[in-house]
């Protein structure tokens, strides 16, 4: 029998994530070029949680709260895809500042969850669809998402991981 021990603050610090990046997700602009696809907030805070929590909380924050997204948000079918994928992208950039706590090590994580986000996205769309092609029409608008999440977060990511070790 596997028994998973979390502390109530970390039960806390993911529900919180999951309900911020869900929330953020909500915040969306449909991009009317390929099959659809959204500009969203949802990396935000997911970058966040990862950067601030590590990667295990990135991992569940990630792929509950777009997940959720995606069950409500009537995009069903991509709900599998973006459970992995965000999931993926969670657990990477909770690693990366594990592993390097500094700015550079926060914009390599950064990076290293676009090319997750832009490979995952573009495998799962093909797929969906039945056609490899049309996919690439979709990059831009991934990359846009992440890009303003970097914008956004990188600024503050050291500030606050300094402000919690207080």
């Amino acid at each position: 029998m596997v028994v998973l021990r979390h502390s109530t603050k970390d039960m806390v610090l993911a529900g919180m994530g999951i309900a911020l990046v869900f929330v953020a997700t909500l915040i969306n602009i449909k991009l009317p070029i390929g099959q659809g696809g959204l500009i969203h907030l949802g990396n935000v805070p997911l970058f966040l949680f990862a950067i601030l929590f590590g990667k295990k909380t990135g991992a569940i924050v990630g792929s509950f709260g777009m997940g959720l997204f995606d069950l409500m948000g009537g995009w069903t079918p991509w709900a599998p895809a973006t459970f992995m994928i965000v999931g993926l992208m969670g657990y990477t950039v909770g690693l990366v500042a594990e592993r390097n706590d500094s700015t550079v090590g926060y914009v390599l994580a950064v990076v290293l969850a676009c090319v997750i986000k832009v490979a995952g996205y573009y495998v799962a769309e093909a797929l969906i669809y039945g056609n490899w092609v049309q996919p690439v029409l979709s990059i831009p608008g991934n990359l846009m998402q992440i890009g303003v999440a970097a914008l956004i977060v990188l600024p503050m990511a050291g500030t606050l991981k300094k402000a919690l070790k207080r």
